[in-house]
């Protein structure tokens, strides 16, 4: 018999199951009559209960006992802050996190209708200065460091330990704020719950260093940048620093900053210096298994034009962890208003969608999406958005176009060679290049700017100082989606040589368009087997052990591949490959004299080609 004790306990149980079945019950309430929740709309799902913000700033001091200047950004309703706890969203920033203009300070908040929206939302935001930047204190040691990974990881549990804050944080975040994101997750903060990386590396080497080829461009505009924030820019004090004494401190120690213009430093994969390593240690890839078993959400935000296309894919394929991922017709930093302006549009709805999702357990079906969303280009400024769970996609042809002869009749070219489906059947082709060392892909701006599709320069320019491959008008259109990779038989009267390889589609108006590139340098070309999986792509480790100098007047083989592109080469165009050794103002030159002589190979044996991922029908 059950005694009144016992049934008391059962009441207590059931009561309790009930209590949870109607918190459930209102995590997943069903939205409002006529939601919609899809990719760049979100109507009733997410009340936009705040209509404005209070920032806060203090110093939180990290396990090190460096302090880091951070701000706190509150929603407010007619003036009046939360004082319900919310979730927040950190941006560990490296580019000042706050401005002054007309004597206000002017939050990063203040400056994005992104961050705004989520604010009106219901969401904390939070902004610091990175260690060794602004008004934070420390040293920059590298490019990017396990040391500010631990602060993301400390500054994420301060955050959740707030009484404001209900325990839920996510962090975003463009560039450099997207590798520390991903850092961060390595160490698995216990209250990180997802990430929303905005065009971030997976291997920094090939940002510095793609192929093997110092971008020398790249380091001289960041040190530019970062000696003038150091030690010109206004810095904005924390609340508590009102006579800039703690800001004038931090500066103070800046100045023991690494110069990034130093990672010239490290040519090799494997480079190692006493207080860095830049590449294994401090490099996202590095991390990729801990990432994984963090199990923190992801969602990826890449472009097609950006330096990280090959990196996103990377990601999404070694990473277990729930993800997302769009790649849209989009660069590193947009110059065009109206790509500018979709690009956001589209940026601040899938934030909200992703974090309400995580962070406020708001059922809003972005899980039940397929995981990838890529836009195809057609011609300038034209594209339409395609899904699909796997990459590469499924339904992929691996077509070989090689290198012939003859004439192409469509460029005045140091060879003006065509591009066939067809191998050759001589045994003896071959085209002689002598290295012009002012070629270059053009317009200097951010990572592969140059190729955007909207006011994109002609690379005819180009065409006209180096090796060109061109088939006749197409017949159909073609529609190439994934990595092209090129096959090089090449030899040269110096004993190295750096190799840029562009694809090009030219329009009815002979205008050549960039559409990809990639390089390698050939003394790097060895292949090993990659420590993670790299979608069956040809892998250099770029270690100092596996630097082979080409044999004199020998040919040898370079494999390698383009970055990824999503882009329909139209019926009644042409598709092009350019071949230089220069890449003037960008990377480094192997400048010798006499000036070297190289022999690209497109016979029967050694047949030289580009291979491209084409859809199938």
């Amino acid at each position: 018999m059950i005694t009144s004790k016992q049934w008391q306990k059962i009441f207590l149980y059931i009561l309790v199951l009930l209590l949870f079945g109607v918190i459930s019950f209102e995590k997943t309430k069903s939205p409002k009559p006529g939601a919609i929740s899809e990719f760049g709309k979100y109507e009733g799902y997410s009340e936009e209960k705040y209509n404005g913000w209070e920032r806060t700033s203090k110093y939180v001091t990290m396990r090190d006992s460096v302090k880091i200047a951070i701000d706190i950004i509150r929603p407010t309703i007619d003036g009046k802050v939360e004082e319900n706890p919310l979730p927040a969203l950190l941006n560990y920033y490296s580019y000042l996190r706050a401005r002054m203009e007309n004597g206000k300070v002017i939050s990063m908040v203040d400056r994005s209708t992104s961050l705004q929206t989520l604010v009106r939302h219901g969401y904390i935001i939070a902004i610091v200065d990175s260690r060794g930047r602004g008004a934070s204190f420390g040293q920059v040691t590298g490019p990017v460091s396990m040391e500010e990974a631990k602060d993301g990881y400390d500054i994420i549990e301060w955050l959740a330990s707030q009484s404001w804050c209900d325990s839920n944080v996510g962090m975003f975040g463009h560039s450099y704020s997207a590798h520390i994101q991903l850092m961060t997750a390595s160490l698995s903060p216990p209250h990180l719950k997802a990430i929303f990386p905005s065009m971030g590396a997976f291997d920094l080497y090939q940002l510095i260093y793609p192929g093997g080829i110092l971008r020398k461009i790249i380091l001289e505009m960041v040190s530019k940048n970062f000696k003038w924030q150091d030690f010109e820019a206004p810095f904005i004090h924390v609340d508590e620093d009102v006579d800039g004494v703690y800001t004038a401190a931090a500066r103070e120690q800046h100045r023991e900053n690494v110069d990034p213009i130093l990672m010239a430093n490290f040519p090799f994969h494997d480079s190692e210096g006493e207080i860095t390593k830049p590449w294994t240690l401090d490099n996202p890839m590095s991390h990729i298994k801990r990432i994984s078993s963090s199990s923190i959400a992801v969602y990826h935000w890449a472009g097609w034009f950006d330096g990280f296309p090959r990196d996103v894919f990377q990601y999404f394929r070694n990473l277990k962890n729930p993800q997302k991922l769009v790649i849209g017709p989009w660069a590193h930093s947009d110059l065009d208003s109206t790509v500018r302006t979709e690009r956001y549009k589209l940026y601040t709805i899938e934030q909200l969608r992703w974090f309400d999702y995580w962070l406020k357990d708001i059922v809003n079906g972005i899980m039940e999406e397929p995981a990838i969303l890529y836009a195809v280009i057609n011609n300038p400024g034209e594209y339409t958005w395609h899904s699909t769970n796997r990459w590469p996609l499924p339904k992929i042809d691996q077509a070989d176009y090689y290198f012939s002869g003859g004439q192409s009749e469509s460029v005045s070219s140091v060879n003006d060679g065509g591009l066939s489906v067809k191998i050759s059947a001589d045994k003896i082709c071959k085209d002689i290049y002598k290295v012009d060392y002012s070629t270059s892909i053009g317009k200097i701006h951010l990572p592969r700017a140059p190729i955007q599709n909207l006011n994109a320069p002609d690379m005819t320019p180009n065409d006209l100082k180096s090796l060109t491959y061109t088939t006749p008008l197409l017949d159909t259109d073609v529609t190439v989606i994934g990595s092209p990779v090129v096959t090089l038989f090449v030899s040269s009267s110096f004993g190295d040589g750096n190799f840029y390889v562009y694809l090009e589609e030219i329009d009815n108006d002979g205008k050549s368009y960039l559409i990809t590139d990639g390089c390698l340098r050939a003394s790097h070309r060895k292949e090993a087997k990659p420590p993670f999986d790299n979608m069956d792509l040809p892998y250099h480790r770029h270690f100092e052990e596996d630097i082979m100098p080409i044999p004199e007047d020998q040919p040898v083989e370079l494999k390698f591949d383009l970055m990824p592109l999503s882009n329909i080469f139209n019926k009644g165009h042409r598709i092009r490959v350019s071949i230089s050794c220069a890449n003037e103002k960008w990377d480094e030159i192997l400048e010798e004299k006499p000036v070297p002589e190289i022999t690209i190979y497109r016979n029967s044996q050694l047949a030289s080609k580009i291979t491209l991922p084409v859809i199938s029908n």
